[in-house]
């Protein structure tokens, strides 16, 4: 999810998500990082109690982008009632077509809008992964979604640390955070922290090394479908990721509550 920002041709550029989903739709398919971060919220998920037993649970996805994350926790709990809210009407209409057993709403959520009635107040468990270092005003988004999220919601955020790459920047990263700086921004937007730790490390630590060294050439690589050597360097990433710690490394990610 982001921002359309006028500072800059570069900064709106970065900012068109429509076109991020038409470009690179089928490498976030196929990143490594990016099951990880998946499996890695699945597995926080059930340890905030949501199981495949839940028949009450109502989870959010916020910045769902084409429905990856999605589609993994229908299959995980198959009793949750699922919910994408998504900036790009690209990324909801692949999210649909993907997963249509969930809703997917296009929303601006650093928009002051108000939900629908029916979803005030909706989600017991929300996700916001990989969305705020896209943002200029993270802490009013996170501000804002709490209209959609039920008193006591489990919100679990992952975000990049480590170093930024020119790739990253190509999409429009504004910044990386450490575990203090994310537990900051979400204390100062009114959530009590569980947690809040770095992950992935040692191979999501080089994963990360790879993309920082192949500089700009990666945009080249991962555009539409990506190269050949794109493909097999994301497959010899996905059998290392399994060795990857959960408390330390450049993957930040934090477990609050929504407690008003």
């Amino acid at each position: 999810m982001g921002r359309m920002n006028a500072a800059t041709p570069a900064m709106a550029q970065r900012d068109a998500w429509d076109r991020h989903w038409d470009d690179y739709a089928s490498a976030a398919e196929r990143n490594p990082a990016q099951r990880f971060r998946r499996k890695l919220i699945l597995s926080m998920l059930r340890d905030t109690g949501l199981g495949a037993g839940v028949p009450s649970a109502r989870v959010l996805d916020m910045g769902s982008g084409q429905g990856d994350f999605v589609s993994d926790a229908a299959a995980a709990f198959p009793n949750a009632k699922l919910l994408g809210l998504e900036l790009s009407a690209s990324g909801v209409a692949l999210a649909k077509r993907k997963v249509p057993g969930a809703a997917f709403v296009q929303w601006d959520l650093l928009t002051d809008r108000q939900p629908p009635d029916d979803q005030c107040g909706w989600a017991t468990h929300a996700v916001c992964s990989e969305v705020l270092e896209h943002l200029d005003e993270p802490g009013r988004l996170l501000t804002n979604v709490k209209a959609w999220m039920a008193t006591r919601c489990r919100l679990i955020v992952t975000v990049p640390g480590g170093p930024i790459s020119p790739f990253d920047r190509h999409i429009g990263h504004r910044r990386h955070y450490h575990p203090e700086a994310l537990r900051t921004l979400l204390e100062r937007a009114g959530f009590r922290v569980e947690s809040a730790h770095g992950a992935g490390f040692p191979f999501f630590n080089l994963y990360r090394r790879v993309v920082i060294a192949r500089g700009s050439k990666l945009i080249r690589d991962v555009a539409n479908e990506p190269s050949l050597a794109a493909r097999m360097a994301m497959r010899g990433f996905d059998e290392l990721f399994r060795w990857n710690l959960t408390t330390r490394g450049w993957q930040t990610v934090a477990v609050a509550v929504k407690s008003m």
